[in-house]
């Protein structure tokens, strides 16, 4: 068997080997309860967990007692939106969001419009892109919190995040933003940008899955929200439980690295991704999902015109591919993300995603051009469909 060419490091990221080396003895003779700070094994294991929490601290330019640690973004985005709703009902119960945000901010705001929330969905411009006067133009005397992501998983198209803070903030709203996608390929500083709340996960940085860290500014002290998991008080009272030491030493690790790699590697990843859609563009009837908007630098989305991307992954089975969010992979409804983008279904299931990573190679992005080139090709001489599209009787 051929060696898997991986380019779906959007839905995950392998382990980077160093991350493993700084785990090991956390799952062998560095075994104590951080917890258990009455004697030294415990006290030597809550040091290291801190370590950890500087190094995440860090990477986002925030402070150490601003960083939450919990098993992932989607944690965090219930903690965040469901406490703000609790807390903030007296001041209001409108939110404003988009509608190409993660599954789980969209499926939390479904959640608790059941509950008595308003939520205003903002349109996108067929880049990506959000109209910040339609974002200002939302905001109510009931407004409590606006979320909007850094960067689309599905596309990569990046949101202006300054220029939202600075619109939360005038207005005296919460601003909180699902960074997964974006931290540690692209400079983020949290203190300067005045950002309320932000939110990662360990698995996107080639760290392990299963621990993330959510952001919340200490200075502002109008930000509350509330504890998914109550009991032994960890985490600022925020969210009870044994520490997933191994993981959390892990994400540290994911962060040095990351902060260590970022200017570099994003340059390199930014140059293999441009030479892939050079090649896979080349092909007739294609075209790049939000290529014209500001993007992060290792993703791709691109549609393959009168061919199914399961079409496609199928006749290239030694590349990894995704046709959406890992999160609803398994549904057959076109990406709700392409659709808000004006694409019609049709175009929609035609979409591949590309998001390179760490360990890519440009031999991957030959290998990967060639065999893709072929396989759309091969398939497209063998459909009816895009006989009609060359004979001109369809677009």
């Amino acid at each position: 068997m051929d060696r898997l060419i991986y380019f779906d490091n959007n839905a995950t990221t392998p382990l980077d080997p160093q991350v493993l080396e700084a785990m090991m003895p956390y799952f062998t003779t560095q075994y104590a309860n951080a917890s258990s700070v009455t004697h030294r094994a415990g006290r030597q294991v809550a040091a290291t967990v801190e370590k950890a929490r500087e190094q995440v601290a860090a990477l986002i330019g925030a402070t150490p007692k601003e960083i939450t640690f919990t098993s992932g973004a989607t944690e965090a985005i219930n903690m965040v939106l469901k406490g703000v709703f609790e807390h903030y009902a007296i001041k209001g119960r409108h939110f404003i969001t988009c509608r190409t945000e993660h599954k789980a901010v969209l499926d939390t705001f479904a959640y608790l419009e059941r509950k008595g929330a308003e939520v205003t969905y903002l349109a996108v411009a067929p880049d990506g892109s959000l109209d910040l006067a339609e974002l200002e133009a939302a905001i109510r005397k009931d407004t409590v919190l606006i979320a909007l992501m850094y960067a689309n998983n599905e596309t990569g198209v990046i949101h202006p995040v300054q220029q939202i803070a600075d619109i939360a903030n005038r207005h005296d709203v919460l601003f909180f933003c699902d960074a997964t996608q974006a931290v540690g390929k692209v400079p983020i500083a949290v203190g300067d940008m005045q950002l309320d709340m932000l939110c990662l996960s360990a698995h996107k940085l080639y760290g392990p899955k299963g621990v993330g860290a959510l952001y919340i500014r200490r200075r502002s002290k109008r930000i509350q929200t509330g504890a998914l998991l109550h009991g032994g008080g960890q985490e600022n009272k925020l969210r009870a439980g044994t520490l997933n030491v191994p993981g959390i030493v892990g994400l540290g690790q994911a962060a040095v690295i990351a902060q260590q790699q970022l200017a570099p590697e994003s340059l390199r990843l930014a140059q293999l991704r441009d030479s892939l859609e050079a090649g896979l563009l080349a092909l007739p009837a294609t075209f790049a999902n939000g290529q014209t908007a500001p993007r992060l630098p290792h993703v791709s989305n691109i549609t393959f015109r009168h061919l199914k991307a399961d079409q496609i992954m199928v006749a290239v089975p030694d590349i990894a591919l995704a046709s959406g969010s890992a999160c609803v992979s398994g549904t057959r409804d076109p990406s709700h993300v392409l659709k808000a983008m004006g694409l019609s279904d049709t175009d929609a299931h035609s979409a591949l995603r590309f998001s390179l990573g760490r360990f890519n190679t440009e031999e991957d992005i030959r290998t990967g051009i060639t065999q893709i080139t072929s396989a759309v090709q091969r398939l497209r001489a063998s459909s009816p469909i895009w006989q009609l599209y060359e004979a001109g009787v369809m677009d």
